[in-house]
């Protein structure tokens, strides 16, 4: 099993990283993990942990993480965006056939501010890309 495990460990955060160094070669063969490093994705900073100094390896491996959890991130965020049009339509088709009167007194309101505030932005985005397309020919 020690064999097959990667040389670092990212433990994910909220915007990053917590990155180890993973050290089997020890007397006890149990799995050790030195912090090396905290990354943080939003500002594409990397900090190394206490004293410790990033090789070469270290550096080109956290970065191979990074692009790899940011491309990770953003087909996860395309996929929240394709199941909120799901959930719209089963919002509709529940609406439509199976809410009562106080089910929807309780959530019209919510439902047509929040899908106003997203029709305005849509609207708005797009005439924005319309007008640049326009500009550009």
């Amino acid at each position: 099993m020690a064999g097959d495990l990667p040389d670092y460990y990212f433990r994910v955060r909220e915007n990053g990283a917590a990155v180890f160094r993973l050290d089997t070669e020890n007397r006890q063969r149990r799995i050790e993990m030195e912090q090396i490093a905290v990354v943080n994705l939003r500002s594409g900073e990397v900090k190394p942990h206490g004293l410790h100094r990033l090789t070469e390896a270290d550096e080109a491996e956290i970065a191979r993480w990074a692009e790899a959890r940011r491309d990770t991130l953003a087909a996860r965020e395309i996929d929240d965006i394709r199941r909120a049009v799901d959930h719209l339509n089963l919002t509709t088709q529940w609406v439509q056939s199976r809410a009562t009167d106080a089910e929807l007194d309780a959530v019209t309101d919510d439902l047509l501010l929040a899908m106003h505030d997203l029709r305005s932005t849509l609207v708005r985005k797009k005439a924005d890309r319309i007008g640049r397309s326009d500009e550009s020919a």
